[in-house]
């Protein structure tokens, strides 16, 4: 079942981009804005600016699928319990991943020009489909790459930056659905070359040093890893990437987006061709498209199993910034001490049954070595505290939790489990966080408490090592509108019906 894939794009002229070029770097170099503008379909013809201004939408809204849900219908006997054990299980190879990632990169980011640049006023929104993939329970999106365009499935991924897809020659590839991705058959394709300044944001191979004797015309290998034994090796280039919209028939192209070609592909990515990355490094496709549809982009994830698609809009959604309910919450400055890659809020407390728990902000905050702090991730499914916050977090739910509720003894992974047989209308303490400006995110039983059986719920948070980072997964972002204000520096969440948008 899937629940919402994105994608998310518009058009951009080519990037012809070069070692001297001295147009400002804000994410990714990128030209004024030009008349290339891909029409309805994928056939590649365009329209004059003219035109399509005259019916462009305020913003681009695209859908997104929960590719465990896919999984689910097609796997026999797969119970809820089992899709969500094993959604913990490949949580925590991404959590060591990104902690991995977090103290490799403290310290060690690329500073990108904070020159403004006129966005126009247009915003793109698609449907993401929910997915498996490089740890647990991510979104995909339909896009298609090159030209002609074809077709390919990409994980959407908060938590990291490069957009890539399993290129030929597939020299070490894992098993998708479908072909690789053949830049010999785009006439669009180009190699990023390694003078240009954009090879600089990718580090090279280990393996072989890259050389650049020719920095206008050797290409720019690159390698990104993901923590574990996933990575991918290939070539940095440029191509057009077209997507579908939420509107029946209709289509946006960009040309000239950055992902990476990979030869050598190895990890949890099966099934799936690639990934994008919406996370707040330069290369990532959030900060390329930023200039075009606005330095915001917010999605709506609808409950886990639900056959509706969900969302992803890119540039500003009206309703959502009109709504009643809209908090937000400042985002932690990028520091020396941090990885750039993440979108890491300030946390100062949790609250169970409306009462401050006892955990010591040392606990929530960012260590001296780049590790800890809190982060908002859309490929994570639960939520995890460190270890010494959990377990405070655990007693107060046993503490405060209705006594007629027997709790279950030795549950696999999640804990506290209750038994609720015959009980219709169940309640449980309240759960909210508290951020450090004094924002409040209070969050409905749902999006907490999960029933694994139909006489089973557990609660939807578990612990991390006493130094990692703290995550608020996808599964506790369901049917809230959750805005990424790049612009503010700011997130932003509302309750929303996600179906409904």
């Amino acid at each position: 079942m899937k629940i919402a894939v994105l994608i998310f794009l518009l058009l951009l002229s080519p990037l012809h981009a070069s070692a001297n070029s001295s147009a400002p770097l804000y994410g990714i170099e990128f030209p004024p804005y030009n008349t290339a503008v891909a029409d309805s379909g994928c056939d590649g013809k365009l329209l004059g600016e003219e035109e399509e201004l005259a019916r462009r939408t305020p913003s681009l809204k695209l859908h997104m699928t929960h590719r465990s849900a896919a999984a689910d219908a097609a796997a026999v006997g797969t119970t809820r319990k089992d899709s969500f054990l094993d959604s913990a299980k490949k949580d925590a190879i991404r959590i060591d991943t990104m902690r991995t990632r977090q103290v490799t990169l403290s310290g060690r980011r690329t500073t990108a020009s904070s020159s403004p640049r006129r966005a126009l006023s247009e915003r793109l929104v698609a449907t993401v489909e929910s997915g498996v993939a490089i740890g647990s329970g991510e979104y995909l999106v339909d896009v298609y790459v090159g030209t002609p365009p074809r077709r390919f499935q990409l994980i959407m991924d908060t938590g990291s930056d490069l957009n890539w897809l399993q290129c030929a020659p597939c020299l070490d590839c894992f098993e998708q659905r479908g072909p690789v991705f053949d830049p010999a058959a785009s006439t669009s394709y180009r190699n990023v070359t390694c003078g240009d300044k954009r090879c600089g944001l990718v580090s090279p191979p280990t393996a072989a040093p890259r050389s650049c004797r020719s920095p206008r015309s050797d290409p720019c290998p690159y390698f990104y890893w993901y923590g574990d034994q996933s990575n991918t090796t290939g070539d940095l280039a440029l191509e057009a990437f077209t997507v579908n919209l939420t509107a029946a028939g209709a289509t946006r192209r960009v040309d000239g987006v950055a992902f990476g070609c990979g030869h050598w592909n190895r990890g949890l990515f099966h099934g799936a061709a690639g990934l994008l990355g919406l996370g707040r490094g330069p290369l990532s496709f959030a900060s390329q498209l930023r200039g075009v549809y606005g330095h915001a982009f917010s999605y709506c994830l609808v409950d886990h199993g639900s056959a509706v698609g969900s969302k992803i809009v890119f540039g500003d959604d009206n309703v959502l910034l009109a709504h009643p309910q809209l908090n937000y919450t400042a985002f932690a400055p990028a520091t020396a001490d941090s990885a750039d890659t993440f979108y890491y809020v300030r946390l100062k407390a949790i609250l169970v049954g409306g009462e401050i728990l006892n955990i010591s902000t040392e606990t929530l905050g960012v260590a001296k070595d780049g590790s800890g702090g809190t982060i908002i991730d859309s490929g994570t499914t639960l939520s995890y505290f460190p270890d010494p916050a959990y377990q405070v977090i655990r007693q107060a739910f046993v503490d405060r939790m209705d006594k007629t509720y027997p709790l279950i003894a030795d549950f696999p992974v999640l804990s506290p489990c209750y038994n609720v047989s015959g009980v219709e209308n169940r309640e449980v303490p309240e759960f909210s966080l508290l951020f450090t400006d004094g924002a409040v995110w209070d969050f409905p039983a749902e999006n907490y408490f999960i029933q694994l059986e139909p006489d089973i719920m557990c609660l939807a948070v578990l612990g991390t090592p006493r130094s990692a980072m703290s995550i608020i997964g996808n599964y506790q972002q369901q049917n809230f509108h959750v805005l990424y204000d790049l612009q503010n520096n700011r997130l932003g969440f509302a309750p929303r019906r996600c179906a409904e948008v």
